[in-house]
């Protein structure tokens, strides 16, 4: 008995999903709940697990190709006794042509705009059109958009003369001697539509403060065995997040988003934290954070970091952020000057964390100082009141009160 697999719906807001890659070939046994695939939303990466133990019989989606949700993607047989069929690959170029396209939930119509039940008709030579023309991917078709390839201009060296991926690359690169053009991923447009669109929104300024961590530094040192005793880790990112609530409660327009020709003011904080990911970056939220210990904010962060990198993620998880704080010092960074997260209103950098020599009551002393950068949209935020939220921020990390730990 054979068992469709299904693009997943994982939030509300999401119609649709890229596969990014396949975990399995056509033939090979899967484990129930062994990850099968990845896909790539609007919202986050995930990896979705095999709904059944089997066999992998069919790949009905290729990686790279974006599909309606609950549209059928695999087929998965019993073990030893269901027929294969062929992988679709990324570089077949008569996947518009299978039989097997694929097919939307019932009563709707799927993503050609055919009837459920009914797949578009395959091309044929009747059709009148050129070989090369028939039969292109979706993959093909993508590819020659964002480069501006003439398709009519590209030898395919598939079936029939088809055009594949290869030869729409190898196009591209023989009009550009020497260079290597890879098109970008889906995370990587999205951050870049997000990040252009925000510049484009707010009205940026930014401003920077010199912060001493040495207290921090020395309750951290004398309080981390307790922590990681109870399965924690006590970080200067903890201490950073701590005083950020603090300062957002005296300071509540930074933690407001701009609503039509109002100000939103919002009780709870969604505190963002930056993550680096291998191919980009993304930001969940740890929900109404205000209310939390420095234990619980090292908990949640350390979570939310770890399943991000390991794109456990849900949608969820990444929606509802007030403020963010990006922490650009983890990879040595002194200084950085990062874009609002919209619809927020401002973003907190945080450089690296080092000892430095500096003048203390007329004497050169070695304190372990950071610069911390506000960005703030200057069209709602003055930047007295950001200097007021930055001055609020640095005392509460230069005089952090133990008890909070």
């Amino acid at each position: 008995m054979a068992t469709n697999v299904l693009m997943p719906q994982l939030g509300e807001s999401i119609a649709e999903g890229t596969i990014v890659r396949w975990n399995k070939a056509v033939g090979d046994p899967v484990d129930r709940d062994e990850p099968l695939f990845e896909i790539s939303t609007d919202k986050v990466d995930a990896e979705i697990p095999s709904p059944i133990g089997g066999v992998l019989t069919e790949i009905r989606v290729p990686a790279g190709e974006t599909v309606p949700i609950d549209s059928v993607v695999a087929v998965i047989g019993q073990s030893g006794g269901e027929s294969r069929t062929p992988a679709a690959s990324p570089d077949d170029t008569d996947a518009a042509a299978e039989p097997h396209a694929p097919v939307a939930a019932a009563g709707t119509a799927d993503a050609a705009g055919a009837s459920a039940g009914h797949p578009p008709r395959a091309a044929s030579a009747r059709d009148g059109a050129a070989p090369a023309r028939r039969g292109l991917s979706p993959l093909v078709r993508r590819l020659a958009r964002e480069h501006g390839v003439d398709l009519s201009a590209v030898r395919g060296t598939g079936a029939g003369g088809r055009i594949t991926k290869a030869d729409v690359l190898q196009h591209v690169e023989s009009r550009q001697p020497g260079a290597r053009t890879e098109p970008l991923t889906t995370m990587r447009r999205r951050i870049a539509e997000h990040m252009a669109a925000s510049r484009r929104t707010a009205a940026h300024a930014h401003t920077v403060f010199d912060v001493d961590f040495t207290h921090a530094a020395s309750l951290r040192e004398r309080r981390k065995a307790d922590y990681e005793q109870a399965g924690a880790k006590l970080t200067h990112l903890a201490f950073i997040a701590r005083a950020v609530l603090d300062a957002l409660a005296e300071v509540p327009v930074v933690n407001a988003s701009l609503d039509g020709d109002g100000i939103a003011y919002r009780e709870d904080v969604g505190l963002g934290i930056a993550v680096a990911l291998d191919d980009g970056l993304i930001v969940p939220v740890v929900k109404r954070a205000q209310g939390m210990s420095v234990m619980e904010l090292s908990r949640a962060i350390a979570d939310l970091a770890d399943r991000a990198r390991n794109r456990r993620l849900m949608p969820g998880e990444v929606e509802g952020g007030t403020f963010t704080i990006t922490n650009h010092g983890s990879f040595g960074s002194l200084l950085g000057m990062p874009i609002i997260n919209q619809p927020q209103l401002a973003i907190l950098g945080v450089g690296v964390i080092e000892k430095r020599p500096v003048a203390v009551d007329d004497a050169i002393a070695v304190r372990l100082r950071a610069y911390l950068t506000l960005g703030f949209d200057h069209r709602i935020i003055d930047g007295a009141v950001a200097d007021r939220f930055m001055a609020a921020v640095r005392r509460n990390i230069e005089q952090f009160d133990e008890s909070l730990l």
